[in-house]
């Protein structure tokens, strides 16, 4: 029996929405590569490629899931009667299983980060050599699953509350939350001596820094940045009522991720700057540069502790999307089985995990194609089944879809009429093009 959930609100599906796609390539990698290629010019040419990229798969997906109002791999025939265009929805559904298993891996760290960071400001203790106590913490298998198990606890209670009662109330409490710990960190950072030189530094507008890899970094992160290609945006949209305007939607979306991003350079660089450190991105610069930094000021450590908690709300909203897409594909909009569903695939994702995790530690020395087993599903998400997913939602959105439809869902004002038109365009002749490129770079990199 279907029991299709629905959001409360506008609000409560933007926010959940923006949640999904704000991760931790947006906050520790994105604002790194920003300061290093020019900042404010290469922050433009993301912005252009975004409107012109990211934002309309965004939309495309959006259309799919409020007409099909259902699960994602009965969505694509649902709306065209060719059962084959499924094999869209069931390639999200592996991808973003695959993708889970090793990213509650870093979800993991960052809770045992959280843990320790939590006893030393009770029992008053220090720690100086961070790049060891990264090492042997992620290296130590009980910890590394211990981390790994709580995080896809964590997510799974969530998602296991359902729409309204688990996702939607996480989103609204988490990501108010999130924005206050920012403006905690960048008011502290802004009053050390000199932070005005990293502001600088990250802001700063040179075009002279641009490079080819710069601006295909940033046509690439164009749509990884907004989680469109699995179909978790689909899924987030099959629960939206139909007076809510998607393009709005959508733009409040892409807004509130571009906000996070320079948050968070504004909360990085202005530290780093004054202390004369080397900003770094990845996990060097949570696990590594930042606990040093803040080290060096008073009361750091608490500093440091909603520092932890930004990355632990950007990483958790992210994975409840994640496994939202598995969950409503097994139970077919069944709330009944929502609870059992996410037991299973919670299990299931601890399993297929648990090399990853190991990665760093018994598993180290085993390396074939990519590297670690952490390295080739990181691989074979980002650079292969990512992609693939995009170019294919444009395709279906572009071709295969009934125009009539699409315009029913984002036609309601005249002016959006030119929009509409200007969005098949993009989604027929530029954008399949554009991924392919960004593919095959990838690919031959």
């Amino acid at each position: 029996m279907e029991t299709q959930s629905q959001w409360s609100s506008k609000l409560g599906f933007i926010l959940a929405s923006a949640g999904s796609a704000i991760g931790l390539g947006a906050m520790w990698k994105f604002p790194y590569v920003m300061a290093d290629n020019g900042g404010a010019a290469f922050l433009f040419i993301f912005i252009l490629f975004t409107m012109l990229i990211g934002f309309p798969l965004l939309l495309s997906e959006f259309v799919i899931g409020r007409q099909s109002q259902t699960y994602s791999t009965r969505s694509f025939s649902k709306l065209t009667g060719k059962k084959y265009h499924d094999l869209i929805g069931h390639l999200g559904n592996i991808g973003v299983f695959i993708l889970l298993s090793f990213y509650s891996v870093i979800g993991g760290w960052i809770l045992l980060y959280m843990i320790r960071t939590i006893y030393v400001l009770v029992a008053g203790s220090s720690q100086h050599d961070y790049e060891g106590l990264f090492g042997s913490l992620i290296s130590n298998p009980f910890y590394a699953l211990g981390g790994q198990a709580l995080f896809i606890v964590l997510t799974a209670v969530i998602v296991a509350n359902g729409i309204q009662n688990g996702i939607e109330r996480a989103s609204k409490i988490m990501m108010p939350l999130l924005f206050t710990a920012f403006i905690i960190i960048i008011i502290r950072s802004l009053t050390l001596d000199n932070a005005m030189a990293g502001v600088s530094y990250f802001l700063k507008p040179d075009f002279g820094k641009l490079s080819a890899d710069s601006i295909l970094f940033a046509l690439g992160q164009s749509f990884f940045s907004l989680s469109v290609g699995f179909g978790g945006m689909l899924t987030y949209a099959s629960y939206l009522d139909r007076k809510t305007d998607l393009t709005q939607s959508g733009v409040s979306v892409v807004l509130l991720n571009l906000v996070i991003t320079i948050l968070a350079g504004l909360a990085i660089f202005p530290a780093t700057a004054s202390l004369g450190i080397e900003a770094a991105q990845g996990p060097g610069l949570l696990f590594i540069v930042l606990p040093y930094v803040f080290d060096q000021l008073p009361l750091g450590q608490l500093f440091y502790l909603i520092f932890l908690l930004l990355f632990f709300f950007a990483t958790i909203t992210s994975s409840i999307s994640l496994l939202e897409i598995n969950v409503a594909n097994v139970t077919k909009n069944n709330n009944n089985k929502r609870v059992k569903a996410v037991a299973l695939l919670a299990i299931g994702l601890f399993v297929l995990g648990i090399p990853s995790t190991l990665s760093s530690g018994l598993l180290g020395d085993v390396k074939f194609l990519a590297g670690t087993f952490f390295d080739n599903m990181d691989y074979l998400v980002s650079n292969i089944m990512l992609p693939l997913g995009a170019f294919l939602f444009s395709i279906f959105t572009g071709y295969l879809l009934d125009q009539r439809l699409s315009h029913q869902q984002l036609v309601t004002k005249p002016y959006q009429e030119p929009l509409f038109k200007l969005w098949i365009f993009l989604l027929k002749f530029v954008i399949p093009l554009v991924i392919i490129g960004v593919f095959l770079s990838l690919i031959l990199k």
